[in-house]
């Protein structure tokens, strides 16, 4: 059983920059995908991010050159820099990991005002 907890949401004015953070615990070993989705009210989850335990990654187009995922293995956490936020940015952000099955962190909030 994988747990994931996450960090670093919050308030920030448009152009800001926030960091999320989420560390994984139990079962770390058999991870072979972490990333980050999104959801905003109303509003499907949709993906952000995510990179491969060998380091390859994946980003959704609205996010291109803006935000960058990385992953500390040693850490077993995997964090989403997140830089030009634009208020269209504001959404619950939700860690998730696959082993075989995926696992989801409780979200954090990012809001981002004009």
């Amino acid at each position: 059983q994988v747990q994931l907890v996450e960090s670093g949401g919050g308030l920030v004015q448009a152009g800001g920059s926030l960091r999320l953070s989420c560390a994984a615990s139990g079962g770390i070993s058999r991870i072979n995908l972490m990333g980050w989705y999104r959801q905003a009210p109303g509003k499907q989850r949709e993906l952000v991010a995510t990179v491969t335990s060998d380091g390859s990654t994946v980003y959704a187009d609205s996010v291109k050159g803006r935000f960058t995922i990385s992953r500390d293995s040693a850490k077993s956490t995997v964090y989403l820099q997140m830089n030009s936020l634009k208020p269209e940015d504001t959404s619950v952000y939700y860690c998730y990991a696959r082993v075989v099955l995926v696992y989801w962190g409780q979200g954090t909030q990012v809001t981002v005002s004009t």
